[in-house]
């Protein structure tokens, strides 16, 4: 089972649950902890080959399916009949696969730094990566790419987190999840973003170039999206803008509860 971390709250009957994203682990919500624990429960969860779980078997059927699955073992394993989910970047795509596996688990959503579409420059790059991931050091390209997703200057501590972060993670595991990048397209294109009937709260940050047009797209043509835009911030909103994010995904929890 992958490894996790619980903060009850003494009163309150709400759990939210924290994906992070690929070559993270749950320390990426170390500003969210306190302020979320103060109001609801929370589950931790460090991704397979991620952080602290580190010696799981890996099938060779390794797919955006057995992450979520993963996930959900422990979720029901904590006894967690229903939860907000909260993801950053590609632990958003985990969120959709988990609701389309056990909807019923899934109180709210709350993304950061969302994937729903690949534009372009996106898909190059992915591209350029694959073609490079064998013949670079792992952490070498991870860096690359993510001086590339987080290129300005105000975006260097969350993308310093990010890069030493990654360097905890098992080098077959990060080869593994470059790999899905390849079905990354396709999979996102059967995501029916408008079939989605669970309250939903996208925080993107107004220069996150590569994901913020494609948000705002999927939420024009849903109502129960919701979309906020915070300035001068990049693709790790609840890193670069803690506040701000804590602020408006408690608020955004609170609301429907």
């Amino acid at each position: 089972m992958l490894y996790f971390k619980k903060v009850l709250h003494p009163t309150s009957k709400e759990w939210c649950v924290f994906i992070h994203g690929a070559g993270g682990s749950s320390n990426i919500w170390y500003k969210q902890v306190k302020p979320y624990s103060s109001n609801f429960n929370i589950l931790l969860i460090d991704l397979r080959g991620h952080g602290k779980s580190k010696d799981l078997k890996t099938s060779k059927n390794y797919s955006f399916e057995m992450i979520a699955e993963d996930v959900i073992e422990v979720v029901q394993f904590n006894k967690i009949k229903e939860a907000n989910f909260v993801g950053v970047s590609l632990g958003t795509i985990i969120i959709y696969q988990i609701f389309a596996l056990n909807p019923s688990i899934v109180k709210s959503m709350i993304f950061s730094g969302a994937i729903t579409q690949l534009n372009v420059k996106s898909r190059v790059l992915l591209r350029v990566g694959r073609i490079l991931n064998p013949l670079l050091p792992y952490m070498v390209l991870y860096s690359l790419l993510a001086r590339i997703i987080m290129p300005k200057h105000n975006h260097r501590k969350s993308r310093l987190l990010f890069i030493n972060e990654a360097k905890k993670v098992m080098t077959n595991e990060f080869n593994r999840w470059f790999k899905l990048t390849a079905r990354l397209t396709k999979y996102l294109n059967k995501v029916e973003h408008n079939n989605i009937n669970k309250p939903t709260l996208y925080i993107m940050g107004s220069e996150d170039h590569l994901f913020l047009e494609p948000v705002k797209h999927i939420v024009k043509k849903n109502d129960i999206f919701l979309l906020e835009i915070v300035p001068n911030c990049g693709h790790v909103v609840n890193v670069e803008q803690a506040e701000i994010f804590n602020d408006l995904s408690i608020d955004f929890i609170k609301q429907i509860a």
